[in-house]
């Protein structure tokens, strides 16, 4: 599995692992029971404390890309497409919220592209 950070990226080290196991997931670059380096392998390979490839393989298994499977290690989800499920709910979610709050949806459809930019270091 090939991961590269950026070092001059704005965008948090374990941000970027992240992002790149989520893409290849998505892909099927690494198709479903992919077998995930260790967190401690990961992090030596690309420099990091092992608390930064944890953190970013918490919140991978948050999204259900993944699954720990305790001594066998870490592989990619076979729950199909779930961080797509998730995004189309919490944007189901913001666009209730502000329609509740009678915002204009040209207002709100800025102040959650200027969300997006701000999360993917597009600022």
């Amino acid at each position: 599995m090939l991961i590269a950070l950026d070092p001059d990226s704005t965008v948090p080290p374990f941000e970027q692992v992240r992002a790149q196991i989520a893409e290849l997931a998505r892909t099927g670059a690494a198709p479903v029971g992919t077998k995930l380096p260790t967190v401690r392998g990961l992090a030596e390979q690309l420099g990091l404390a092992a608390n930064t490839v944890a953190k970013a393989y918490r919140e991978l298994e948050a999204a259900g890309v993944v699954q720990t499977r305790g001594r066998h290690g870490t592989v990619v989800a076979s729950s199909g497409d779930a961080s797509r499920g998730a995004a189309a709910r919490a944007a189901a979610a913001y666009a209730a919220r502000v329609h509740g709050l009678g915002i204009p949806a040209a207002e709100a459809r800025a102040v959650a592209e200027a969300a997006l930019r701000s999360a993917y270091g597009e600022d």
